[in-house]
């Protein structure tokens, strides 16, 4: 199958890697020529042939509209456009109708995995329609975790649920991280416990608490003991805060994701946290996030940050 595919950071490329090696054509673009495939957008529209689908990998925001825009100028009816960039999912119907008036489709997909999906396979989480989301389903399986496709793959509805879908995923993400990184810094404060990285390094066989975040956090500390490196200022992506807006939309008591998202706040203010440097870390190892002074001014990353 053909592919083109929009936007060639690190995330970008490592999907056009993974890909390619599952034995399809990708044609890249990038306005950086030494990473693109092809000198323009409309170069790479060229290069595909008819019906087309082109995957759109950009910052959220303005950055994403505006390549649709310029794609539904280039495509032409009969093509589909992917976003798998981390848009708020009230972009998703006006993207989904402007390309729709000339016959275009469209498919929002979460996308998960951060710097190390390149081996370990991407979650996917896609909102559209049964006839689009089956067309793209080769792309989806080349980009998806090895095993069953559930698990690592979701059609969760229509056009708009995979970005919401994965709005929500980070929201989780946020309370998660926090609630490791205050058991770092509760572990650390007893004297009794003089091997903190083994203790949670126990936690990620056999427990309950076990998952790939622990695993990181221990990573994360056997780089950097105790976290002498790094400040304790964290910044946030925005589907954190979307997630609340959500909960308070839906009267749902998000209390631990709103907890998280405004410690994240509190860090950007004077003073020392272990737990927030544990937050910190934990951006840094799953997806190449920048850690930061207290100026926000960064002092070392893995990659190009995924959105989280």
């Amino acid at each position: 199958m053909q592919l083109g595919l929009v936007g060639l950071g690190k995330m970008g490329a490592n999907m056009r890697t993974r890909i390619q090696d599952a034995g399809h054509q990708v044609v890249g673009y990038d306005p950086r020529p030494e990473v693109s495939d092809v000198a323009t957008l409309a170069d790479m529209v060229a290069g595909l042939e008819a019906p087309r689908v082109v995957w759109v990998m950009v910052p959220s925001g303005d950055p994403t509209r505006s390549t649709v825009r310029s794609l539904a100028e280039h495509l032409e009816s009969g093509d589909l456009v992917i976003d798998g960039g981390n848009s708020k999912y009230t972009d998703d119907l006006p993207n989904s109708q402007l390309l729709g008036e000339k016959g275009i489709g469209y498919i929002d997909c979460g996308v998960s995995g951060g710097v190390w999906g390149l081996r370990n396979g991407y979650g996917l989480m896609v909102g559209g329609t049964d006839g689009d989301v089956e067309r793209a389903m080769p792309i989806f399986d080349a980009l998806r975790p090895e095993g069953d496709r559930a698990d690592g793959f979701v059609h969760a509805g229509p056009v708009g649920a995979g970005h919401y879908a994965k709005m929500v995923h980070n929201g989780v993400e946020y309370g998660l991280m926090h609630a490791y990184g205050e058991g770092y810094e509760l572990l650390t404060a007893e004297p009794l416990i003089t091997d903190v990285e083994g203790t949670l390094r126990a936690w990620t066989k056999g427990t309950v608490v076990r998952s790939w975040l622990l695993e990181l956090l221990v990573r994360a500390l056997q780089e950097d003991p105790g976290f002498t490196e790094i400040s304790d200022y964290t910044t946030d992506s925005g589907e954190g805060r979307w997630t609340v807006e959500e909960a308070i939309r839906h009267s749902v008591p998000a209390n631990v994701i709103s907890a998280a998202l405004f410690a994240r706040f509190a860090s950007r203010q004077d003073q020392g946290s272990p737990a927030l440097k544990a937050v910190s870390a934990l951006r840094n190892q799953f997806g190449g996030h920048a850690v930061t002074d207290k100026q926000g001014r960064s002092v070392g990353e893995t990659g190009t940050p995924s959105a989280d």
